[in-house]
């Protein structure tokens, strides 16, 4: 016999507000993300404007897409942007020696890239290559982005056809530095940090975010290295944290070890709260690198970046294993929704978030076929559509009582995940039902202000691994959900079995 959770929040006590851009994505040059999802050339049959996909635009501008991560990950160490930029056909190719051994021809560059982030209203997070790059390299490349008048950068960009600089509001500084970014400990990079972030300067009115590369999963002593090389943190609380802004964290989740991650389809029930449990564990993560930065930095200036995270499962059979290609499921979707859960708890110090990736790699919010040129939504691209509320909004405390645990691993999971948000006179709430079988009705304790009306929406599907298809484009879709009614604390919400539901309040 299943008990009746509840989830008191009052509605009259906002926290730290969400920053939109924890709804970031991320597009490196690997597999199908770039070429043949995002850019397509102007000689393509699929339907585009200036080579980049009309389709998957008009998908990621309904997200409001608030910023997009480029050229990588790994690829960023590698890649040199004077080879992007110029005529298409004398760019020189290179080695994408990361993912698959294939040659890149850099006809995606820095142009196409500003590009497409114009056309998607996105903002441009540039990672900068510290691993095979220099400081000039990267000092340059900010120049020539950003600089008005005419400096030697400024006056290359206008010979490449464009007059006026970017915004270019976020900057990486260097990617996975401990692993395919040179392999370097964690003192050595501190160090080219510091450098590096001395040379990436700002330009006129462009201010930069200087991102750190940070911290694989637990490494705290990769965390705590970066904040001791920081300037003085506890001085004025006025003064901006320097020389960088913001430090990173990476974390995938998977239901296997790294050589055997689970297959994305075809799982079983333990699989799937194994993964739960490992999606979970980002709260973990977040609570003890916070720590960290809050022991160096006691005003919080310094933000926590989580630039890569998602699912990483053993690519789809038949697919070239250097590319990525992974199914998307309901379990994916509930993966998303947990983490962002996490995300919004930790609004005070999370300013960004990076889902790997945005089309065809990794966990996407977009599939194209590359045979029909079909563009399918997925269940993890429903999540982030159903959580738009909560972009800017101020995080509300959820207290969570009477929810069921199951033992995975030797750790308790929560059945159910809950976060809440405010925005002047409305209100979102998102739920989670992790549990695989057992529908749960969920009462919704909501003081200190007056609903007066209210919209819910489920996302759940018969079968935990159902996915969409060119075939089945809507088999995972977000529906009306009516399992809302009125209750004496506030609502009482149904949530079936392995489902995800926001509830929309309209306050007074």
């Amino acid at each position: 016999m299943t008990t009746t959770p509840t989830a008191i929040i009052d509605l009259d006590l906002p926290g730290a507000t969400i920053s939109r851009h924890v709804y970031g994505h991320f597009a490196e040059h690997l597999g199908r993300c770039i070429y043949g999802g995002f850019w397509v050339g102007e000689d393509s049959p699929v339907p585009n404007v200036r080579g980049i996909r009309s389709d998957v635009v008009a998908a990621l501008r309904a997200l409001q897409i608030p910023n997009l991560r480029w050229p990588g990950g790994c690829f960023a160490d590698d890649y040199h942007w004077r080879d992007g930029i110029g005529p298409r056909d004398q760019r020189p190719r290179m080695v994408n020696s990361h993912w698959g051994d294939v040659v890149e021809d850099n006809a995606f560059g820095t142009h196409e890239f500003m590009d497409l982030c114009e056309v998607l209203g996105a903002d441009p997070y540039v990672s900068g290559n510290v691993g095979s790059g220099s400081v000039a390299e990267m000092s340059d490349w900010v120049e020539y982005l950003t600089r008005a008048d005419d400096s030697p950068m400024a006056a290359l960009r206008r010979a490449n056809g464009r007059d006026a600089p970017w915004r270019v509001p976020f900057w990486g500084l260097g990617n996975e530095a401990w692993g395919c970014g040179g392999h370097l400990r964690a003192e050595q990079f501190a160090s080219l940090a510091r450098q590096y972030a001395t040379y990436a300067r700002d330009h006129g009115g462009n201010a930069l975010y200087r991102i750190a590369a940070g911290a694989n999963e637990s490494d705290l002593h990769w965390t705590e290295t970066l904040m001791r090389s920081f300037d003085d943190l506890a001085a004025d609380p006025a003064e901006p944290a320097r020389p960088f802004q913001a430090v990173s964290l990476h974390y995938y989740t998977m239901s296997g070890s790294w050589g055997d991650k689970g297959d994305a389809t075809g799982f079983s029930t333990d699989e799937w709260y194994t993964t739960m449990a490992r999606a979970r564990r980002m709260e973990e993560l977040l609570t003890r690198h916070s720590t960290v930065l809050d022991r160096y930095d006691p005003h919080r200036k310094v933000g926590l970046v989580v630039d890569e995270w998602g699912t990483w499962w053993n690519v789809e059979k038949g697919t070239n294993p250097g590319f990525l290609y992974q199914q998307n499921t309901l379990r994916d979707a509930l993966v998303a929704s947990v983490h962002f859960d996490a995300f919004h708890r930790h609004a005070e110090r999370v300013v960004m978030a990076n889902i790997a990736q945005t089309v065809n790699v990794l966990q996407a919010m977009i599939l194209t076929d590359p045979d029909t040129g079909a563009l399918v939504l997925t269940p993890t691209y429903h999540v982030f559509a159903m959580n738009a509320g909560h972009h800017d909004a101020a995080a509300l405390a959820v207290h969570l009582r009477g929810v069921e645990t199951r033992t995975v691993d030797g750790t308790e999971l929560p059945l159910v995940s809950a976060s809440a948000s405010v925005k002047g006179d409305a209100a979102l709430v998102s739920l989670s039902n992790l549990d695989t079988d057992t529908d749960r009705t969920v009462v919704l304790d909501l003081r200190g202000r007056d609903v007066v009306g209210h919209e819910a929406r489920v996302l759940t599907a018969p079968a935990l691994d159902a996915h969409n298809t060119p075939e089945q484009l809507d088999a995972v879709a977000p529906t009306a959900h009516d399992g809302v009614r009125p209750h004496s604390r506030g609502l009482e919400i149904d949530l079936p079995a392995h489902s995800y539901v926001t509830v929309s309040l309209a306050l007074r």
